[in-house]
């Protein structure tokens, strides 16, 4: 059975401090790193490239799960797997050929990921699952390109239908996941989380950690 994961989206942190931001993450019980790339035309936000995801890298040793919102992902996995990633995600939806591209994730010795937008129906990744070469699908429960918004529910039933489809796939959902949302996530199958607004925000972000991921175990293991 897939194990529940906390992942904190850095994000949310204080981007003029993003080292004590990953040190809190660390001390607080994070299972991994959740880094947002934006480039202002997938999606319409810039955020931070390679060097600031080599910065965390030189900071922590918790594993660093790179989102690439990027509309040609192709031209820039090298730099991120130089960088530090140890899973890259690309959208379904990217300007490139995913199947050639996740290969390419795997041989620069990253885990590959794919993702799916809120209006993109799920059944449009399953051609791609069914390579072999998807080591973790993230739903987004939101629409891509700014933190704080709301959790958009109609991700759960994608979730569900990823893991009957495949047991013991890494599925995770990014989106407004707090205590209340994580658990119809956690319930349709869930297992990775990514949390950004509600742990940063949190007054005690290692008690908020703790709580997400016992509530996540429990929805978890008893619906799956």
């Amino acid at each position: 059975m897939p194990k529940i994961e906390i992942m904190p989206s850095i994000l949310a942190a204080d981007m003029g401090n993003l080292e004590a931001a990953v040190r809190l993450c660390e001390q607080a019980g994070a299972d991994q790193i959740h880094l947002d790339i934006m480039d202002g035309v997938f999606v319409p936000n810039i955020s931070m490239g390679p060097a600031v995801v080599a910065m965390i890298n030189r900071v922590t040793d918790l594993p660093l799960d790179v989102h690439l919102m990027l509309i040609r992902p192709q031209q820039h996995i090298e730099a991120f797997a130089k960088a530090g990633a140890d899973t890259i995600l690309i959208h379904i939806e990217a300007d490139c050929d995913v199947e050639d591209t996740l290969q390419k994730i795997r041989e620069l010795g990253c885990k590959a990921g794919i993702t799916v937008n809120p209006p993109t129906p799920v059944d449009s990744i399953f051609k791609t699952l069914e390579t072999g070469l998807v080591d973790e699908v993230l739903v987004m429960s939101v629409n891509p390109g700014f933190g704080g918004q709301s959790y958009i529910a109609d991700a759960e039933a994608k979730v569900a239908e990823i893991r009957r489809r495949y047991p013991e796939m890494l599925i995770s959902i990014d989106g407004g996941i707090d205590l209340e949302t994580v658990k119809p996530a956690a319930a349709h199958g869930a297992n990775l989380f990514v949390a950004g607004t509600s742990l940063f925000k949190a007054p005690d972000m290692k008690e908020a950690i703790t709580q997400m991921r016992k509530t996540a175990e429990a929805v978890f293991n008893s619906a799956i």
